[in-house]
């Protein structure tokens, strides 16, 4: 994906400290100090502009809400929607997620949610896969005990890469769709990727993947 640049972005971001993490190391094992409240944790890697994790948290207020993203030109949209919609339960991180174990202690979030990341189709690009089993091992480590992943694409081959490798490192699958907008699940949050694959007719993919068994 191409992202545009936007030269103001740094500066916004950097303004809305309330929202946006600069140091998400210094909140390890601590999180609720950051929404200033106890409650389930949930962390969307790949937040991109935000639509998701908005949705999810004006649907759960009861619930706190990290969002990752690397590109400081894409956070910021999921920046000005936090503001819009006025969200106290939603936190964002500027960073890349391979710092995961970095940011949050052992046992400490309830659910990770990986939304239409890059599939990278080339054997030799199967490291960087956000379902590869390093990155496997970053979620088994931050997760509760039977915490779950939550895991969706449009992408057939990277859903069946994925089903595999959750399955070796020893996560139960459960709630598996291969077509999800069909489904009759009325508590899905669409992405903005989601929306536009199921617009062109692509089946959409689900799939929850429990650790700690």
């Amino acid at each position: 994906m191409r992202v545009r640049h936007k030269p103001w972005a740094r500066e916004k971001l950097d303004r809305h400290t309330e929202i946006v993490i600069q140091s998400p190391k210094y909140y390890y094992g601590e999180w609720y100090e950051a929404f200033n409240r106890e409650a389930p944790l949930c962390v969307e890697i790949g937040t991109g502009k935000g639509r998701f994790i908005t949705g999810m948290a004006e649907k759960y207020p009861e619930k706190n809400f990290v969002g990752i993203e690397l590109h400081e030109s894409i956070i910021v949209t999921a920046l000005e929607r936090c503001l819009e919609n006025k969200l106290r339960n939603v936190r964002l991180v500027n960073a890349d997620a391979r710092g995961l174990t970095e940011f949050f202690a052992e046992d400490e979030v309830d659910d990770i949610y990986l939304n239409f990341c890059d599939p990278w189709p080339k054997k030799r690009h199967e490291k960087r896969r956000l379902t590869y089993s390093s990155f496997l091992a970053q979620y088994e480590y931050v997760l509760k005990k039977q915490g779950i992943i939550h895991f969706k694409t449009d992408n057939q081959g990277l859903f069946e890469y994925s089903l595999e490798s959750f399955s070796k490192y020893g996560f139960v699958l459960q709630n598996i769709s291969l077509d999800l907008h069909h489904s009759g699940d009325r508590d899905n949050i669409m992405t903005e990727f989601e929306e536009k694959f199921s617009s062109k007719g692509q089946p959409i993919y689900r799939c929850e993947a429990i650790s700690g068994y």
